[in-house]
């Protein structure tokens, strides 16, 4: 039995030096923070605003770009819709004639505008007629609306070096039909810019 309370005694002392040493150990203190972390600590919300005006920023810059994108898409769109318009609308003549009506003047006037605007173009001009008279008579008389049409354009200021022009008179009707609305088609000049 002495044994055994040795034994209760040796454990007892054994606990209460581990509960001792236990109570006994510095608690864990959090470090008071360094003058570094204060200031690092003080400036995230600077920086933090900061990377947001940057990508506030940068959204309006991808924003501009692509705009700027959209719109010289659109004037090109416009320019070549333009250039079609100016390749495509063709002046008409009176049967027999080689004199500018009204409605070809205006559009003469048009095509003078674009010209001087893209001064780099060089523009051919055909005279057509419809398929009355001979082909030598068509071809004079096509050559002749051709240049009537030249000449108005340098006298709205056009170079002359930037126009041609040539004759096809009856060969290349717009409208093959033998009748006077397809005539009256065919009886034209058109421009082609070389």
């Amino acid at each position: 039995m002495a044994k055994t309370l040795g034994k209760c005694f040796i454990l007892f002392l054994a606990i209460s030096s581990l509960l001792f040493a236990v109570s006994c150990a510095k608690p864990k203190v959090k470090p008071e923070p360094s003058v570094v972390e204060e200031a690092i600590t003080e400036e995230m919300p600077a920086v933090s605003k900061q990377m947001e005006e940057m990508k506030k920023m940068e959204e309006e810059r991808r924003l501009a770009e692509e705009q700027l994108r959209e719109q010289k898409l659109a004037e090109r769109e416009r320019e070549a819709e333009l250039r079609e318009r100016f390749v495509n609308e063709n002046i008409h003549f009176e049967f027999d004639k080689s004199t500018l009506l009204p409605e070809a003047k205006e559009i003469l006037k048009e095509k003078a505008e674009w010209l001087s605007i893209h001064r780099d173009v060089i523009v051919t001009m055909e005279g057509h007629c419809d398929e009355r008279g001979t082909n030598e008579y068509n071809l004079a008389l096509g050559d002749r609306r051709a240049e009537s049409a030249k000449r108005f354009l340098i006298d709205l200021g056009i170079s002359v070096s930037r126009l041609t022009t040539v004759s096809y008179g009856e060969e290349r009707p717009l409208d093959p039909r033998h009748n006077e609305e397809a005539w009256a088609k065919n009886r034209r000049a058109h421009f082609v810019i070389d």
